[in-house]
């Protein structure tokens, strides 16, 4: 999922998306409730209509970015007060105020308000802290089903309704008996899909894929699993091959505004000199609208002159690249060839550096 931060993929307009055929993209409930506002969004008709975006939007609860806040918020059983990064203003969001916030924006796939630890931290704070956590879970869930009983409710009468879900978070840090205990609260409640939280923190990798491994098995195998804020293309992969479905990151539009492009044969930084007269494209082996009419020349050139245009085409090759990954590993899935495409995947895209 293309991260939209504050409704819109930085550099990309809903066209761009739609030709890169991105399916959904993800909103940040924190953002958006700040600034411009929950309900001016639903005055305005919804989140979809006020981006002019059609396909389905999954929203964050606000949560990991309140808990980022560190010194500004703080915390209790009733829910969060916190201090606005933008004014300093004070704000309460509880996991129904949470649930309230993403119904006026008419988010298609709503995330519950969970409580995310500093890492690294003890058994016994990462215990007290996904038991918030699962409390949180099931009052969500609660005004969730009020709200679909009340279809569309007062604050967003102009919003029209779609087939809305509610995902439930799953954390545990690093631990596997917490973090089983908190799958088992978590589905216990009931939701349409089940996310894994809390990592892609600065844990090693390998610890990431275990706790991924460890997690995936005890959440229903008939319902989406969404692991949050990951990753790398090889991190795709992997926890795909671990039971993952879904994932988002801010990996392929940050680097792309930073020069670093992905290809088929690694990660390649275009603001390079050696790129100053190399007329192939980012990836021979992609078809992207980049690719098809850019040069690595051109592309260095416009990084290196600030221009705007730079970040466009960029991100259009970094998201195409993720999206069409994400194609490639559904194909070999559905073709029961998966392992073979995983151990090619590394090989080739790993190639540029070990030829470095």
């Amino acid at each position: 999922m293309p991260v939209g931060t504050q409704g819109a993929v930085k550099a990309l307009t809903a066209r761009h998306l739609e030709e890169i055929d991105a399916q959904i993209i993800l909103g940040n409930t924190y953002h958006l409730m700040l600034r411009p506002g929950d309900e001016l969004i639903a005055r305005r008709g919804g989140l979809h209509k006020f981006i002019g975006w059609n396909r389905p939007i999954l929203t964050d609860s606000g949560g990991y970015q309140v808990f980022s806040l560190a010194d500004r918020r703080k915390i209790e059983e009733k829910g969060v007060e916190f201090r606005s990064h933008l004014d300093g203003s004070s704000h309460f969001l509880s996991p129904e105020s949470a649930v309230d916030i993403q119904w006026n924006l008419g988010s298609d796939i709503a995330m519950v308000l969970d409580e995310c630890p500093a890492l690294p931290s003890t058994p016994e704070i990462i215990d007290r802290s996904l038991q918030l956590t699962a409390r949180w879970a099931r009052r969500c869930r609660d005004r969730f089903l009020e709200r679909k009983e009340k279809i569309p409710g007062p604050l967003a009468s102009n919003v029209s309704f779609r087939d809305r879900a509610q995902f439930g978070i799953c954390q545990g840090g690093t631990f596997p008996d917490l973090r089983a205990k908190s799958a088992e609260l978590t589905v216990s409640i009931g939701f349409e899909g089940y996310a894994i939280g809390g990592l892609s923190v600065g844990e090693p990798n390998e610890t990431m894929y275990q706790v991924v491994e460890a997690t995936t098995p005890l959440l229903p195998v008939n319902q989406p699993r969404y692991l949050m804020g990951v990753g790398t293309p090889i991190d795709l992969v992997e926890n795909v091959a671990r039971g993952i479905d879904m994932f988002d990151c801010v990996m392929p539009t940050r680097n792309a505004r930073n020069g670093q492009l992905f290809t088929s044969e690694g990660p390649i930084n275009i603001k390079n000199l050696e790129f100053a007269e190399d007329d192939g494209p980012v990836d021979p082996a992609c078809s992207c609208y980049t690719c098809r009419n850019f040069s690595r020349a051109y592309l260095r050139h416009l990084y290196r002159a600030g221009e705007m245009t730079a970040g466009t085409l960029n991100t259009l090759h970094n998201l195409s690249f993720y999206l069409d990954s994400m194609r490639r590993i559904r194909e070999a899935i559905a073709f029961g060839r998966f392992e073979d495409f995983r151990q090619g995947f590394h090989r080739t895209f790993s190639r540029r550096a070990l030829i470095s």
